[in-house]
């Protein structure tokens, strides 16, 4: 089947990584990434006229957490993904309906049996160092992915691909052994250059994981580690110039300081947090410089536990958790009705979605039951439960700076205090956070968050064989029946097919709670009233970023000292 891609537009939609990275959300307050839904509370140019589209001005956003790397091959964390959106492009990426479309490739066939896919790219990409773009920097990619020494925890979708081949320098050809459902949405892949990386055996400690050259909108200008990024327009960019010349992402580890830089001028879009866009945005003042946009985020968060550690082998212990975590009170004091309980990691009226799963209703005397059956017996004066001589008391890790997580936290701990448990919080700086604990394992709990894919395959968070110190089954979730199910689910391009099999895991994580879904918070970005072009749709609202401008007369920056 012969599958164009949309005509050339001055569009660049989010880019995917593959099916899907599951992107580890971990509440970065990052207001580029893509989410889903569409509502606001002012249309998407505003309030004033839309001006006439003008090239200049930059746009400062700002993020609680710094990026790790611009190499998305070796990088899991958001603010890193979306430092590395600006520079890098794959073959193929979401549109605004979050439709599968043509990035690097132009269009592609596949073959009837699903096995082969043959992509023509586009001609005249050029890289940032005005080297041509072909096909043997794809090639190179998908070679860079299955290598051993890459230490990516995306290799799994490049491992189906039985040969690939670049016939000529705007082909590549992928074939596969078994057919795929994600093959087609695993060529998000951010695509390497070859002619810069080839030598470096592990590309995680090349120069171009802190000093980028991609084929994207933007090129890397600055990088000022713990202070900012800065990207300037790629004037040969093929889709067009954007129209936004420069952005510059600032590193504010406080939600509330952040807050103080949007209302002073000094940032021009955040995330807000709940208690900011209820309780303190609707001034008018606030109204009349910014827009205000809200929208079920692609994404949960989840209070997960180190499977091997004693206290939590036993599922009659999480199911006891479960029972005990007040999610209604976290939803109402933590997220002020700004999103939805959550039941597994799909998301809330999408096809894969199972809304019959079982669900754990706030109820502390079945907690209490759950666990003197787990023997978890009432301990000293304190009230803390003990078992074999050891009292239950455990640490809860989460990253500093996320007045939602820490609000969440604070509840949890009474929530399980009351039912005998004992629970430390600890907050930790976020590059310390994931590089020295989340990827060793050196946690007993943790609360973090997964974005949700349009594409249900999650292999990498779930399957047995992903629990390695760069692979994202950070809590070690083992079951046999949900492995099969995953190789189901990815085997079939059958919709009703996928959905049995996913729907069947979803039943089994809500009976076995490796982890305890918490919520899907809603979106919140506020962005400034002269940036223009914003128009919401089900991928949020950056998916037509390069297409957002600054009329004239309006513009801010004009010599870009940041």
């Amino acid at each position: 089947m012969k599958t164009k891609s949309r005509p050339r537009r001055r569009a660049a939609a989010p880019r995917i990584l593959p099916a899907l990275f599951a992107l580890l959300l971990f509440a970065l307050a990052a207001p580029l990434l893509p989410g889903c839904g569409g509502r606001g509370d002012a249309p998407g140019t505003g309030d004033a006229s839309p001006g006439v589209p003008a090239h200049g001005d930059a746009i400062v956003e700002g993020s609680i957490g710094d990026v790790s790397g611009f190499l998305t091959a070796v990088t899991t964390d958001s603010a890193s993904h979306g430092a590395a959106a600006y520079v890098f492009n794959g073959l193929v990426r979401y549109d605004k309906d979050l439709k599968l479309e043509g990035d690097l490739a132009e269009s592609w066939d596949i073959s009837p049996d699903g096995k082969k896919i043959t992509f023509h790219l586009r001609k005249n990409v050029k890289w940032h160092d005005g080297a041509p773009f072909t096909s043997e920097d794809v090639l190179f990619t998908y070679r860079k992915m299955i290598d051993p020494k890459t230490p990516t925890a995306y290799g799994e979708d490049f491992r189906q691909v039985r040969r690939a081949h670049a016939p000529d320098p705007h082909t590549f050809v992928a074939e596969y052994d078994r057919p795929f459902a994600p093959a087609l949405a695993s060529w998000g892949m951010h695509i390497l250059p070859k002619h810069l990386l080839e030598g470096h055996p592990d590309i995680s400690k090349s120069p171009l994981n802190k000093k980028p050259v991609g084929t994207g909108p933007y090129r890397f200008a600055e990088w000022k580690t713990g202070e900012k990024t800065v990207f300037d327009a790629y004037a040969d960019y093929h889709e067009g110039k954007p129209y936004i010349a420069r952005v510059v992402t600032r590193v504010i580890p406080d939600l509330a300081t952040m807050f103080l830089e949007l209302k002073s001028g000094g940032l021009d879009l955040m995330n807000l947090t709940p208690l900011q866009r209820t309780r303190q945005t609707e001034t008018k003042q606030f109204r009349k410089s910014f827009n205000k946009y809200q929208y079920l985020s692609s994404g949960y968060t989840y209070l997960g536990f180190r499977l091997s550690h004693p206290y939590f082998k036993e599922k009659k212990v999480r199911q006891a958790i479960a029972y005990a975590v007040n999610k209604k009170e976290i939803i109402e004091g933590v997220l002020f009705g700004l999103g939805q309980e959550a039941t597994g990691p799909f998301k809330p009226g999408t096809w894969p979605y199972n809304p019959d799963v079982k669900r754990y209703p706030h109820d502390p005397a079945k907690a209490k039951e759950l666990l003197a059956e787990a023997g978890w017996k009432p301990g000293g004066r304190d009230g803390v439960l003990v078992k074999d001589g050891r009292r239950f008391e455990f640490t809860l890790l989460t990253n500093a700076g996320n007045e939602s997580r820490a609000k969440t936290a604070a509840i949890l701990q009474q929530n399980l205090a009351a039912v005998g448990i004992k629970m430390e919080i600890r907050t930790l700086e976020w590059a310390a956070f994931i590089n020295e604990f989340v990827k060793k394992r050196k946690f007993d709990a943790l609360i973090l968050g997964w974005s949700i894919t349009p594409d249900p395959d999650q292999y990498d968070i779930w399957h047995s064989s992903k629990t390695g110190p760069d692979e994202l089954n950070h809590v070690g979730y083992a079951n046999p029946e949900v492995d099969r199910l995953l190789e189901e689910g990815r085997r079939t391009f059958d919709i009703e097919g996928r959905k049995k099999a996913y729907s069947r895991i979803q039943e089994i994580l809500a009976e076995e709670q490796p982890l305890v879904f918490l919520y899907y918070p809603d979106a919140l970005p506020a962005v400034h009233k002269r940036i223009r072009g914003i128009v919401p749709a089900p991928a949020g609202i950056s998916y037509n970023f390069i297409q957002w401008y600054v009329p004239k007369g309006e513009q801010r920056y004009t010599t870009f000292q940041q």
